[in-house]
């Protein structure tokens, strides 16, 4: 690196002492020194102290790639409305510029434009926004509105959390994108005392079969390599469907039946949504639900792979307990 002149250095220094807030008498001494000295023993240092100030924020998203951001996010924007959940969780909604579709959680994300999803964007209203960050899902083979902000020179992120513990990481790495790490970390940390606590004290309970129902007309499920498996590990459950190899496989009423779950998770919008999902399961005559074992969560928070899967897992585990309970099972 070409060595920069000390009347530059004094410069510089001048220059970070009105940025520090440092006294006019601190900027005097070191002005003062003989400019040998100074290029001697205080210009290395000096450059060093520069070079932390303007370092880059550099991450790995979870798509394996580096993310680079020369200063803090200030005008994000989110394709996910799980990525637009985790934002909040790390205190940095206040520097979002725009949510995707869907996002409604928390209620401030309501008054925030809405850019479309991330394979029907709004390109448009994207651009106008001016994001400086782009945090989006998992990419696909066309991913319009990624393509556009890498053509804009915006960076992108992929949020894509697979575990409950991932959830946590996520939370703090979005805090390192917006630089309120502060919050970041104590609501990462406050997520993996409860996750510990769930995993500490359902680790040797009785398992209980799990059919999780990620539709009902026509029917399907998630495998062992979704999030929501996770959550039903942590509890002590396990996934009838785990073995199969796609995410979100379509299964025949027979399937289902055949396989015996103790228990059913659904996600319901509404009471009337989960009366439904009861009495389908108790008119095709699935024992689980003959024992009032549906349970109906969220749909939203079960769903997204953001913080209040959490809550979620809480629930669940409760839930999978009573069944326990009931059947004689608790140890």
């Amino acid at each position: 690196m070409r060595s920069l002149e000390p009347t530059t250095h004094i410069a510089r220094l001048t220059s970070l002492a009105r940025r520090l807030g440092r006294t006019s008498a601190a900027v005097r001494f070191f002005v003062q020194v003989p400019v040998r000295i100074f290029a001697r023993f205080l210009a290395p240092l000096l450059l060093a102290t520069t070079s932390a100030l303007a370092a880059d924020i550099v991450v790995r998203d979870d798509q394996g790639r580096i993310v680079t951001l020369s200063s803090p996010a200030r005008r994000a924007i989110t394709s996910a409305p799980h990525a637009t959940e985790l934002v909040y969780a790390a205190g940095a909604g206040a520097y979002l510029a725009g949510t995707a579709e869907g996002s409604n959680y928390p209620a401030a994300t309501l008054a925030l434009p809405s850019i479309g999803t991330a394979l029907r964007p709004n390109l448009e209203i994207a651009t106008s926004l001016r994001p400086d960050l782009l945090i989006a899902w998992q990419p696909a083979a066309s991913d319009p509105l990624a393509d556009w902000m890498q053509r804009l020179n915006v960076s992108v992120f992929y949020s894509d959390p697979r575990t409950l513990a991932a959830i946590a990481d996520a939370v703090q790495t979005m805090g390192r994108l917006f630089g309120t790490e502060p919050q970041a970390n104590a609501a990462a940390d406050a997520m993996r005392t409860r996750l510990a606590t769930l995993s500490a004290r359902y680790a040797d309970s009785t398992p209980v079969r799990v059919f999780i129902q990620a539709g009902l007309q026509p029917i399907y499920t998630l495998s062992g390599r979704s999030i929501i498996n996770d959550a039903i590990q942590v509890c002590g459950g396990v996934n009838v469907f785990a073995d199969l190899s796609t995410l979100a496989p379509q299964l025949s009423l027979e399937s289902v039946l055949a396989a015996r779950p103790d228990a059913v998770i659904a996600g319901a919008t509404d009471t009337d949504d989960a009366q439904r999902n009861l009495q389908t399961w108790q008119r095709h005559g699935l024992p689980a639900a003959r024992d009032g074992h549906v349970f109906n969560l969220d749909a939203d928070a079960l769903y997204r792979p953001g913080p209040r899967l959490i809550d979620m897992a809480e629930q669940l585990c409760e839930h999978l307990d009573h069944v326990r309970r009931q059947r004689g099972l608790v140890k």
